[in-house]
């Protein structure tokens, strides 16, 4: 029996969280069954490494491969054989950032999916604005930079998806909390010169009066800090199946932490950022006084 829609509203959103999640409950399943990668390789004609690609989500799917395995594990309840289908079926779909293919790297396209996915997003900044804050005019200013002789139909393309990715702030369902630590330093790049500086703290003034966001400023008088190493995304999700993930992105591709030693890592950076910023209630008086001291109009 397919999923009803009842059951869809529990599931994530994105093909690659959805992936993520069967192949974490593949994973517990083998395991629990005391199956090793290659025997459940073979099952389905492949190898062990298909399976460790299966099981950390970064393949599509097989419909057959699913209902094999499960199979093979033990699972014997033909309904909860066929929701894990319909749910593989549905993770083999096309992303909605499918259309901006053409212009985002497919690592990132993934990110986008988790992001859109998740219950929480704590994230930390160095040199920039945190792109689920930044205003479009800042957004521009900073990408005309970064991408060199890029066409500017690309880069009216890039900055239409970081403004589509702040639309998951204001959603009716689900809406995740955000929790930006940004070092002092960001505020005090001027990219796009200061009418554009001005109107995107603005910006940040004015998301601190969103209920479902928290933004802290490292100011320099902090000092050398545990962030200082570089920024960082830390989401985390509200559904069992999934653990919580470290993103860290560079120039050409991005890293995802999903070890519990690393997550434990950065979690107790990201508490101790949180003890040397300002304190959210205070965020805005911060920023009003910036804007007041270097970028006044």
């Amino acid at each position: 029996m397919a999923t009803s829609k009842e059951d869809d509203k529990d599931l994530p959103s994105g093909p690659t969280t959805l992936r993520v999640m069967i192949g974490s409950n593949l994973r517990r399943l083998r395991e629990a069954a005391d199956i090793s990668r290659e025997d459940a390789g073979e099952e389905i004609r492949g190898s062990a490494s298909k399976i460790s690609r299966v099981e950390l989500g970064r393949v599509s799917f097989r419909l057959r491969d699913v209902r094999d395995l499960m199979i093979m594990y033990g699972v014997t309840d033909e309904n909860e054989i066929e929701r894990y289908v319909e749910m593989a079926r549905q993770a083999n779909q096309p992303s909605k950032w499918q259309r901006y293919n053409d212009f985002l790297p497919d690592w990132f396209s993934n990110y986008l999916d988790m992001e859109g996915a998740a219950s929480m997003i704590r994230t930390y900044e160095v040199q920039v604005i945190p792109g689920l804050l930044q205003s479009e005019a800042y957004a521009r200013a900073v990408m005309m930079l970064g991408y060199g002789h890029t066409p500017l139909t690309e880069i009216d393309k890039r900055i239409d998806v970081r403004m589509k990715r702040q639309e998951i702030l204001d959603r009716e369902e689900k809406r995740p909390e955000l929790w930006a630590v940004i070092d002092e330093a960001a505020l005090h790049r001027p990219f796009g010169g200061a009418n554009v500086m001005h109107g995107q703290i603005k910006a940040l003034i004015d998301f601190c009066d969103k209920p479902n966001v928290r933004i802290q400023i490292v100011p320099f008088t902090a000092g050398a800090h545990s962030g200082a190493g570089a920024p960082f995304t830390w989401l985390r999700f509200a559904y069992e199946e999934l653990s919580d993930v470290i993103y860290l992105e560079h120039l050409t591709g991005g890293l995802y932490l999903e070890r519990d030693n690393e997550i434990d890592a950065y979690q107790a950076a990201m508490e101790h950022l949180c003890v040397q910023a300002t304190q959210p209630h205070k965020t805005q008086d911060f920023l009003k006084k910036l804007l007041d001291d270097r970028y006044s109009q």
